[in-house]
């Protein structure tokens, strides 16, 4: 089409015309119009000030407008999970004076590790505003192949992890391609997933059900290996304290060369201060002990890992945009069935690794892997840590948060010989009440304007 027809069609609707002059409404295609002065502000506007501004401004008087401020807005963030980890540990201290003693503590480190793993993998499909209900069957099926070809068929460990894993993750795409190519609820798909491959894993144990692992194997030295030089949970500490120190430095340097707001150098202090208390104390802590948990040491790397992928790279930028708006995502040109099926994938893997520090745990496969009350451990971890129901928020710390509760809870209530019955009825209460604040925060930030 030639340009003359295509001034004269725009002609013929001024008001659409995306090169009018304002005057008469005709088209100048392949000129730049004049720029138009901003409207002034309505009288009574608020004009928005980016929190960082207002503590450069301000000092630290500025932080505590800011959080009252989101706390009417019902950005609460992690403080929930935080105020009831205290409790926690206020209530079952008094009750009992070994419970943050430091063998409690370590064992707590170590026994949260491989439900923690599977939260991590349900926080990636609770972004999406999906759910996965396979994730405990899926670690089931890990640890039996892994016990079958290591023990029964002498595969040599590294291998058939390697295998054990991948068999979650193409487990996991197997789910994701079903909901998000074919079209069924996740609901459904990983409903029928629970019951199909928890019935592939006690084909895969046989009819013994229960393969012991090799004490000294490699999965087995998982959850049993500690690095008992007191050096290890110092030098951790030390490193996670300056790494935490020199990215937060150097991005806000960034920030400032672009022109954009950044937080001031005494905010990275006080951080990093509150980080090395916490790093420090649990080093103590650890090397009172065995020293520092193998398996910590993993789940740590892991969330820092899966941290980086959701808030730094495209991918993570993607998956949380699928979460707040699958038609809009779709109209940004992002490819939701690959994202979709990618997630499932990643969670599909993350049960896996899950079910392999379970079965470090308990030393063997057996037909009980993934059954009770582990899927509704993860699920909760995810949810009760701060990651949303309705998709769109939350992060892989949320997991590391809410499993310290459950577990946490488990622990204490074990201490005082509560039995199982009231652990789940305790641990139930827990994950509506936290529900319960989401649903309540979501409705307040409406109110606010925030969401």
């Amino acid at each position: 089409m030639s340009t003359d027809k295509t001034s004269t069609s725009l002609d013929k609707d001024p008001g659409k015309s995306p090169g009018g002059n304002g005057a008469d409404g005709k088209a100048s295609l392949g000129k730049i119009p004049a720029p138009v002065d901003a409207p002034a502000a309505a009288d009574g506007a608020v004009t928005a000030v980016d929190p960082r501004l207002l503590v450069r401004e301000q000092g630290f008087a500025g932080y505590l407008s800011e959080f009252g401020r989101k706390m009417r807005a019902g950005d609460l963030g992690s403080v929930p999970v935080i105020v009831g980890l205290l409790i926690i540990c206020f209530v079952f201290q008094s009750l009992n004076s070994n419970f943050l003693s430091a063998e409690n503590l370590s064992n707590i480190s170590v026994a949260m590790v491989g439900t923690g793993m599977i939260a991590v993998g349900i926080v990636f499909v609770l972004l999406l505003g999906e759910i996965d209900l396979s994730v405990g069957s899926v670690s089931g099926v890990s640890g039996a192949i892994f016990a079958v070809l290591s023990v029964t068929h002498g595969m040599n460990e590294w291998q058939a992890v390697v295998i054990a894993i991948a068999s979650g993750a193409v487990i996991g795409a197997i789910h994701g391609f079903f909901f998000a190519r074919v079209g069924a609820p996740a609901f459904a798909v990983t409903l029928a997933g629970l019951l199909f491959w928890l019935g592939f894993m006690l084909q895969v144990l046989g009819s013994n059900g229960t393969i012991n692992l090799d004490s000294d194997g490699l999965v087995s030295q998982l959850t049993t290996y500690y690095f008992s030089d007191v050096a290890a949970a110092y030098g951790l500490a030390v490193v996670a304290v300056v790494v935490f120190f020199l990215t937060s430095f150097l991005e806000n340097r960034r920030r400032e060369a672009a022109g954009v707001p950044s937080r001031p150098v005494s905010e990275t202090v006080l951080r990093t201060a509150v980080l090395a208390v916490v790093a420090f104390a649990a080093a103590f802590m650890f090397n009172q002990y065995k020293g520092l948990p193998l398996a910590l040491v993993i789940f740590l790397l892991v969330l820092v890992g899966t941290d980086f992928v959701l808030r730094r790279t495209t991918y993570g930028r993607k998956v949380f945009a699928l979460g707040g708006s699958v038609e809009a995502s779709r109209r940004a040109g992002i490819n939701v069935t690959l994202i979709r099926v990618s997630v499932f994938s990643i969670a599909g893997t993350f049960a896996a690794i899950g079910g392999l520090f379970i079965a470090s745990k308990i030393a063997a496969a057996n037909q009980g892997a993934g059954t009770g009350d582990l899927l509704m451990n993860a699920i909760a971890a995810a949810v009760i840590g701060g990651t949303s129901l309705f998709g769109g928020r939350g992060r892989t710390w949320n997991a590391l948060l809410g499993v310290m509760v459950i577990t946490s809870i488990q622990y204490g209530l074990a201490l005082e010989g509560i039995e199982t019955p009231t652990q789940y009825m305790i641990t139930g209460g827990v994950l509506l009440a936290t529900v319960v604040i989401d649903s309540v925060t979501r409705k307040t930030q409406k109110t606010a304007g925030r969401a």
